[in-house]
């Protein structure tokens, strides 16, 4: 379904019941539906909203604002329209840093943070060609399949998976794609996450190549020490595909006490 929020329409998938809601936010290439097998496995005993960002699955894609305040904002104006009053925000990756945000705002009805493989709150420190390779990684099949292999998973994914994450990669409007890597992830919020209040947890692959457990322990747990870290053995940076039975297990430990 579509939610008008922040002056747009996102496009929302929502399923189950229970509270507290789990909203899931998506990393730079994905979609609401990256996050389908974790959600499948969680609908029965929470009510689940995963969305598209602005540029990105069915949600619209205006021209600009694709900075961290505004992804942020369009997930807050779904929050508030479907009247959420007690949710925990589940962000991959750059979902990641959107919802470390939105958290260090201290959102009204803000129970907890699930940071999935998230960005860190520092800038993304890359050499100007490895940026312009990121600029380009989904520009065609071909670029898209060459990001899997040798970036984003640790495992080779389902079929079905895989054209799924091309195919989410190669529909995003231009100006979505665009934006995370030469924009939204040099913004710096480090001193906006000491900040975050709510119990934390943290998920990494360890066998994550772009957000690393190292990169991790030394950028982002010293700015939020009062948060959880688990390392999920032999799974890349796509842990919702990879492993969505362990990120669902966690995602229910931490969750199911915040009622």
């Amino acid at each position: 379904m579509k939610v008008a929020s922040n002056g747009i329409r996102i496009n929302v998938e929502d399923q189950g019941s229970g509270a507290p809601a789990l909203v899931f936010l998506h990393y730079w290439g994905g979609s609401a539906r990256t996050w389908r097998h974790v959600t499948a496995r969680l609908a029965a005993r929470f009510r689940t909203i995963a969305t598209d960002h602005r540029g990105w699955g069915d949600s619209d894609a205006p021209p600009s604002g694709y900075a961290l305040a505004d992804l942020a904002a369009d997930a807050l104006g779904v929050i508030d329209a479907l009247g959420l009053e007690r949710y925990v925000l589940v962000g991959h990756s750059m979902g990641g840093k959107v919802a470390q945000w939105i958290a260090a705002q201290r959102p009204h009805g803000l129970l907890g943070l699930v940071l999935v493989a998230p960005a860190p709150p520092t800038p993304i420190a890359l050499p100007d060609l490895a940026r312009e390779m990121m600029a380009g990684a989904y520009d065609s099949e071909s670029a898209v399949a060459e990001t899997i292999d040798r970036v984003l998973a640790g495992n080779p994914l389902d079929p079905r998976d895989r054209a799924q994450v091309i195919a989410d990669s190669l529909r995003a409007a231009p100006q979505a794609k665009k934006a995370w890597p030469s924009a939204t992830s040099l913004e710096d919020i480090t001193a906006m996450v000491g900040r975050i209040d709510v119990p934390t947890l943290v998920l990494a692959g360890e066998r994550d190549r772009i957000d690393t457990p190292a990169a991790l322990t030394a950028e982002l747990l010293p700015r939020i020490p009062h948060a959880s870290f688990y390392i999920l053995p032999d799974t890349g940076h796509l842990s919702p595909l990879e492993a969505p039975a362990v990120v669902a297990r966690h995602i229910t430990d931490f969750a199911a006490p915040l009622v």
